[in-house]
């Protein structure tokens, strides 16, 4: 891409995602994470009303009476974006690419972090870790994100979320709140576990990128599908019922996994359609976390 065409992009992208991050996300993306990371400050006495999950026993047995741990909010917080690059990023039947809202999603959450004063970076990953950018903070830097989140081409085009996110839990060794952005279709078995661990060390965030035309398929005939990841062709009668049956059941079993898991490991996540107004599932996820 030429330099002056990319930085009309980035540009354009600036513009619409700092409007909605100063606008819509300053307040719902404050009350959502900060305040989720706890910094230990001292211990007292323990006083009628206290949590007792809170309880130090380490003092309590030494001093023969209940003590807790007292924890301040840790104001600032570093963002990591994880961004799946892989080669199924390039689907898209309505106006935008999964890969278009994926750029301005990062871009959005990158402007929030930078307006509360946080640093954020980014892992950019397909079947292995293809770029860190490591955590900083400065419009600056956000910019260079945005760049990259535009021009960036992985070397790979296969998948693998687990690896990423054991990369995650190895490579920061601080509390991060980490934003997975990836349509998540990986039949790694080692996904749930690694997700599992990484958010136990961290704040995990899901957001599933999905087109419409992953959860149903049209009847219109004989359709030559393109396997973006492995490059294979393969011809469907999309005229079938029982086709377009087994293509929706697919649908079905793949989200209900994906809910499991998620639940199961402790993450918020959200599913968003490409076709569909994002800031309305960004904001909901938001106010889910304030509760």
């Amino acid at each position: 891409m030429e330099t002056s065409d990319l930085l009309k992009k980035v540009r354009k992208i600036e513009i619409k995602t700092r409007g909605l991050s100063r606008n819509i996300f300053a307040g719902e993306y404050h009350s959502a994470f900060k305040g989720r990371g706890m910094a230990f400050s001292e211990v007292r006495e323990y006083q009628f009303g206290d949590d007792v999950r809170s309880i130090d026993w380490n003092v309590t047995a030494r001093y023969n009476k209940p003590f807790i741990k007292v924890f301040e909010e840790e104001r600032e917080l570093t963002v990591m974006l994880m961004i799946d690059v892989s080669g199924s990023r390039e689907f898209g039947t309505a106006e935008k690419l999964k890969k278009n809202v994926i750029t301005e999603i990062g871009a959005i959450l990158s402007f929030s972090a930078i307006s509360n004063n946080d640093k954020i970076g980014v892992i950019f990953f397909s079947d292995k870790i293809e770029k860190f950018i490591p955590p900083k903070k400065g419009r600056t830097h956000t910019l260079r994100i945005i760049r990259e989140l535009i021009e960036f081409q992985p070397e790979s085009k296969q998948t693998d979320i687990a690896q990423a996110m054991q990369y995650l839990t190895n490579v920061m060794k601080r509390r991060v709140t980490a934003f997975v952005i990836s349509d998540f279709m990986d039949n790694n078995p080692e996904l749930e576990k690694a997700i599992r661990i990484a958010n136990s060390k961290h704040d995990v965030v899901g957001l599933q990128i999905y087109d419409e035309r992953e959860t149903e398929l049209p009847s219109i005939g004989m359709v030559k599908f393109k396997d973006a990841e492995s490059g294979e062709y393969l011809w469907v009668d999309s005229s079938s019922r029982k086709v377009r049956e087994a293509y929706q059941k697919w649908w079905n079993d793949y989200r209900t996994k994906l809910d499991i898991m998620m639940k199961r490991s402790g993450v918020d996540y959200v599913g968003i359609n490409t076709r569909d107004d994002y800031v309305k599932s960004l904001v909901s996820l938001f106010k889910k976390r304030e509760q």
